[in-house]
């Protein structure tokens, strides 16, 4: 058993994490995705049977500091911006990687997705339907997904210099509209792209002469949204595809978790590599905990509202500072807990699962 004085001091810690930082970050990765596939963690698909994969960046402040890397983000401070890739509905991580401020999303997103679904392929035997923002819309991602087996895609379509009145003049055409309530009208158009066989861009187009209020505009405003999508129509309806993004918003709580309850926002480092290796210890400890989390919605786990899944925090409150003794008696360290201790018998299987798997 490793004690205090055994341990190498803070600073020499960080010297080996700055010497070793990059060999370590792809140990750390490839270690996360061999603990889910030796707990057996569970990859839950969707209602259409594909699993989801979601890949989103989100910004982390670290303004006033002088940190390698930190530059000014979307959000409107100074800090990082990972993009990060959560697979089925437990919101597994399969990377956290760091990046620049200032670095579009697109930037060098074809090399992360490279990394990431061989790391998907290998936990789940399922179709994987990957779910993208607008940031990712792009020929050169389309051309290089349609090229992959049992992968499907959703991705927002930006409309740049899409003109919304021309779209109206479609909807008005197909006669496409529905009245959503006095002074909003939405159509739902879907067409084929005629230089990309397979896939179909879904737009909705609301027009709105007044508020929710009531009051009435100067003049009508036009909207657009839309969605390119390799799904096939005869098994996945324009609907159900809106639907399908929708829920790509989930990936926001996982992000919020990453940043409120694992708390590495304001990262230690000021080297760029170091702090890309405390996203992957982060990345790790964010799955072992989800995968603790999955035992405290049993029947047995300790009283708290119904829910489908934990929260870190609360993985952290019921399992991690459960009070014990740590006993040494006939050659053996023993964790003694209470009679009476409410997370005990989730503590115990956890503990029998892991020992299990080796």
């Amino acid at each position: 058993m490793r004690t205090v004085g055994s341990s190498p001091s803070s600073a020499r810690l960080r010297q080996r994490f700055d010497e070793d930082a990059q060999a370590l970050t792809s140990l750390l990765e490839d270690a996360s995705v061999e603990f889910l596939q030796s707990v057996e963690a569970p990859v839950s698909p969707l209602a259409m049977g594909h699993v989801a994969l979601d890949m989103d960046v989100f910004p982390m402040d670290n303004s006033q500091t002088h940190k390698e890397g930190v530059s000014y983000t979307y959000k409107g401070y100074d800090g990082y911006a990972p993009i990060a890739a959560y697979l089925g509905q437990e919101g597994w991580c399969l990377g956290c990687e760091l990046r620049p401020g200032s670095q579009h999303a697109n930037n060098g997103f074809l090399d992360t997705l490279k990394r990431v679904l061989p790391r998907a392929r290998s936990l789940t035997d399922k179709p994987i339907l990957l779910r993208l923002d607008s940031a990712h819309d792009a020929r050169d991602n389309r051309d290089f997904l349609r090229e992959q087996d049992q992968i499907d895609f959703l991705i927002k379509w930006n409309p740049r210099k899409q003109d919304p009145l021309a779209w109206a003049d479609k909807a008005q055409a197909q006669k496409a509209w529905t009245l959503e309530r006095d002074g909003k009208m939405e159509a739902v158009l879907s067409e084929d792209l005629p230089d990309e066989p397979g896939l179909r861009r879904i737009v909705k187009v609301t027009v709105r002469t007044s508020d929710a209020a009531g009051q009435l505009y100067l003049e009508p405003e036009v909207s657009l949204e839309g969605w390119i999508t390799s799904l096939p129509v005869d098994e996945v309806s324009d609907q159900q595809v809106m639907a399908l993004y929708s829920d790509h918003a989930t990936s926001e709580q996982f992000h919020s978790e990453f940043k409120t309850d694992l708390d590495p926002e304001r990262l230690p480092s000021g080297k760029f590599d170091t702090n890309n290796l405390v996203m992957a210890f982060a990345t790790m400890g964010y799955n072992v905990l989800h995968w603790m989390g999955l035992r405290l919605t049993g029947p047995d786990a300790p009283v708290r509202h119904p829910a489908k899944r934990r929260r870190l925090r609360t993985v952290m409150q019921e399992l991690m500072t459960m009070a014990c003794r740590l006993v040494h008696s006939g050659r053996q360290w023993i964790l003694r807990f209470g009679r009476h201790c409410p997370g005990f018998a989730v503590y115990q299987d956890l503990y029998e699962g892991i020992a299990s798997s080796g």
